[in-house]
């Protein structure tokens, strides 16, 4: 089963002991189906139980799962004839967002990403998923290109957040990042956006103004992390558990909230768990916002993803209703 998490636990537990029976069964020859198939009957109602009935912090822990496929992969699946582009012609190139040009179902896409790491040394590589400067710059060097190209524009988002080290903030990540906001607001080319895993404060926001915004079911989208609003609520990052369920990130919540568009179905236990079937969730979302987006021209892009961001909130007419 590869890394499992806390709550998974008598999934696994009951999972090891079906498979202990069926290995006593055929080096005893003792008939045990009768049992198998009771555990199996009780497998398939625990499964049930854990993963149709997740709470919030079990899908934050699933949305930081280290298995959990990143942009580069759903690149890899997804589209054909990527060429990653590199560098913001300013300071260097940032490994913790990847970009390029490529090919879905034949027509040219821009397609950038935050990237994470699967093991220590990949991370250490990618800053663990946390951009500087530099690769909100490059980003946005991509999206000019793809504007001036009529090509539309997708994003993965799956970050902690924007690296915060005193090196980002003296090249200008929070201008970066403001100005990515900016910019892309008015992009004249569709723009999607898939939150994958964590999306993560600013850093997320960086690469998050598009007409269409879907969020995997077990991914998370907030302006700070449960250990971090925990630790200032409650002065302890202990209570990242409670926090999580108070502060609305996951994407059942967020759908209620008219934040996302829509809430892309994981398969059960997580996108890790059956990359082929996630592949194939992403890539019906995908090809239909497409085409309800290229019947639109330039303005009305525009328009459409200002109403977006217009009806995000509630709005008080005088100072009584606040």
């Amino acid at each position: 089963m590869g890394q499992h998490l806390p709550f998974e636990q008598p999934v696994v537990d009951l999972k090891n002991k079906i498979a202990e029976l069926k290995a006593f069964t055929n080096d005893q020859e003792i008939d045990l189906s009768e049992e198998i198939r009771e555990l199996e009957e009780r497998l398939t109602q625990l499964e049930h139980r854990v993963y149709e009935e997740l709470e919030p912090w079990d899908r934050v822990q699933i949305a930081r799962h280290g298995e959990r496929p990143t942009t580069l992969d759903y690149v890899e699946a997804l589209f054909t004839s990527f060429l990653e582009l590199h560098g913001d012609r300013l300071y260097g190139d940032d490994a913790a967002i990847v970009g390029g040009v490529a090919k879905y179902k034949s027509q040219p896409v821009t397609v950038i990403g935050h990237q994470r790491g699967k093991d220590t040394k990949a991370n250490l590589y990618r800053n663990f998923g946390m951009p500087h400067p530099e690769g909100y710059r490059k980003a946005l060097r991509l999206m000019k290109q793809a504007e001036k190209f009529r090509r539309p524009i997708i994003t993965f988002i799956d970050t902690k957040g924007a690296y915060p080290g005193q090196a980002a903030e003296e090249r200008g990540q929070s201008e970066a990042i403001a100005r990515n906001l900016l910019e892309m607001a008015g992009l004249e080319v569709p723009v999607i956006c898939i939150v994958i895993g964590e999306g993560g404060s600013g850093g997320a926001l960086g690469l998050g103004v598009g007409n269409r915004m879907y969020m995997l079911e077990n991914a998370t989208y907030s302006v700070i992390s449960p250990e971090g609003a925990a630790a200032l609520l409650w002065k302890d990052a202990g209570y990242a558990k409670e926090a999580a369920e108070t502060m609305k990130i996951t994407a059942p919540d967020l759908y209620e909230l008219g934040i996302i568009d829509e809430v892309i179905p994981e398969v059960r236990g997580g996108a890790h768990t059956n990359f082929e079937v996630q592949v194939n969730e992403i890539d019906a979302v995908l090809e239909r916002s497409l085409q309800e987006l290229s019947s639109l021209s330039s303005d009305q892009l525009v328009h459409d993803r200002y109403e977006k961001f217009k009806q995000i909130g509630s709005y008080a007419e005088n100072e009584e209703e606040v």
